[in-house]
């Protein structure tokens, strides 16, 4: 009797550890998949800050482009509200506080007292600045950064590649013309950002 209480107590213990064991194998493969999934959740928020920044520089590319000699029948003052609402936020703190409120108030003194001295490649940049000093709280807090900011970024990407590939001819013409090809690279460059943002919100 004694030696079938003794097997019956040993069995019990190997089925208890089997069972420790399988919940700790079980443990070890979630946190495993939770590992793996904040990974690829990381993973794309990155992509998204870094396509933020390259597309806010395309953006300004593309404008820099248009005020030189290389100019385009483009829309380019859209590149204003689009710099706007995808410039990282870094640099949007940076130019809408004490640093942008001085170059604005430069600007807008040489625009009204010395207009010879305010060459016309200075306003849009200076527009520029202007948006991000003034504008309201709403629009620099609650659509910038949101999936509306990421709708109208994308809708103005979309306008400027249409636009840029009727004015070249065709989207043909628009990547072998040599100044339609940099032009829509850079355009191209506009699009990749929103349409990854709101990718990675769906997911």
């Amino acid at each position: 009797m004694g030696r079938v209480d003794y097997l019956a107590m040993k069995t019990d213990d190997v089925d208890t550890v089997a069972l420790v064991n399988s919940d700790m194998e079980e443990l070890k493969v979630a946190a495993k998949k939770l590992f793996s999934d904040v990974s690829k959740l990381g993973g794309l928020g990155f992509g998204v800050s870094f396509l933020k920044f390259i597309a806010s520089f395309a953006a300004i590319y593309l404008l820099i482009l248009d005020r030189t000699n290389w100019k385009t029948k483009m829309l380019t003052s859209l590149l204003i509200p689009y710099i706007f609402l995808s410039l990282p936020s870094v640099i949007f703190n940076f130019l809408s506080g004490e640093v942008g409120k001085w170059i604005a108030f430069v600007a807008v003194v040489l625009r009204l007292f010395f207009p010879k001295h305010f060459p016309d490649w200075l306003e849009m940049p200076g527009s520029l600045i202007l948006l991000l000093v003034v504008a309201p709280h709403f629009l620099a807090y609650h659509i910038r950064g949101t999936w509306i900011g990421t709708v109208i970024s994308l809708f103005i990407g979309c306008y400027l590649l249409q636009e840029h590939i009727r004015a070249s001819g065709g989207f043909r013409n628009s990547f072998t013309q040599p100044r339609g090809v940099s032009n829509t690279l850079g355009i191209i460059l506009l699009l990749v950002y929103p349409v990854w943002a709101l990718i990675v919100r769906v997911i």
